[in-house]
């Protein structure tokens, strides 16, 4: 069966750093795209970054160009997303999700799979 399982989350200030990891199988790992998701508390659920394994492209939302970074490991089956300069409006569940193909937005909306979410705490 497919699995998505996240780790990393946890309490940081304003300013620190954390990285989320997503370990997955079941699935042809390098025919998919893998992204990460975020929801906070009265929000919608928002596109954070997507990573295209088949052609390794990478896209962010605004509110984390260069702060954020994603990779993939092929050998592990493995996402991770490195967040740095956390500010508290980061504060929200983060999920990882898949897809096969090659997702080209943030924005995309279909992903089929889904983990169960991680949360991370940025506090002021």
């Amino acid at each position: 069966e497919v699995q998505l399982v996240e780790s990393g989350g946890g309490l940081v200030q304003a300013g620190g750093s954390l990285r989320l990891s997503c370990a997955a199988s079941g699935f042809t790992f390098n025919y998919y795209s893998i992204g990460w998701y975020r929801q906070a508390p009265g929000k919608e659920r928002e596109g954070v970054s997507v990573i295209s394994n088949s052609d390794g492209k990478t896209y962010y939302a605004d509110s984390v160009k260069g702060r954020f970074t994603i990779s993939s490991d092929n050998a592990k089956n493995t996402v991770s997303l490195q967040m740095n300069s956390l500010k508290p409006e980061d504060t929200a569940v983060y999920y990882c999700a898949a897809v096969i193909g090659s997702v080209v937005s943030v924005d995309y909306s279909g992903m089929d799979y889904w983990g169960k979410g991680t949360l991370v705490t940025v506090s002021s």
